[in-house]
């Protein structure tokens, strides 16, 4: 991962952002790949005396309940706003589209978004910003709510992997910008999946 401290590049876990790294500790490859992310003193968000203790982040057991089909309903006329972020930065965003599913049962809708400065940068031109809020923020996981990296897919159907959610940068370190999950993408049930919550030193 390239590290730019701007946050939506910042904060991208995209496979393949350490495939050369020895460190590996996971149960499957985006684990392993974000363990040896935040090893890495290049690429990683912690502060030193976090990164130093550094073994692995702490995950909920995978679970397959938690890969769900989404139906993409896209919003083409939607219009940019400033997102709000952790610190006095804006970040320009539209809502993609919403995303329909059900989990355990239960139908949800998330909004999803595109940022119009990360859309300009190479290799990002087809991603997509899933923010959400849960049950379990505050709790088992961060307060601020989690993110999940998605593509524009080439129908309307895209796969949710909530094993994949990720913390903020901002989780670890204030010293980023990190934008807040917008209200209306809280989903009332608890999300076991993914990045636990971070026990700083």
């Amino acid at each position: 991962m390239k590290p730019i401290i701007i946050l939506f590049t910042a904060l991208i876990c995209l496979s393949g952002c350490a495939q050369k790294k020895r460190f590996l500790k996971g149960e499957t490859d985006f684990q392993k790949e974000l363990n040896a992310e935040y090893k890495d003193a290049s690429t990683s968000p912690l502060k030193k005396n976090d990164r130093k203790a550094f073994e692995g982040l702490d995950f909920f057991k995978v679970d397959s309940v938690y890969v769900v089909n989404a139906k993409l309903e896209r919003t083409p006329d939607s219009k940019w706003f400033n997102m709000k972020t952790t610190t006095n930065r804006l970040t320009k965003e539209r809502i993609y589209g919403v995303l329909h599913f059900e989990l355990k049962g239960k139908p949800y809708k998330l909004n999803v978004y595109q940022g119009l400065e990360l859309m300009q940068r190479e290799g990002f031109e087809d991603y997509l910003f899933l923010p959400f809020l849960d049950e379990t923020n505050g709790s088992t996981s961060y307060g601020g709510g989690r993110y999940i990296d998605l593509r524009i897919p080439e129908d309307d159907n895209i796969i949710i992997d909530f094993n994949q959610a990720y913390n903020p940068y901002c989780a670890y370190n204030e010293k980023y910008s990190c934008p807040i999950v917008p209200r209306v993408n809280y989903l009332r049930t608890k999300i076991e999946a993914g990045v636990k919550a971070f026990n700083k030193h």
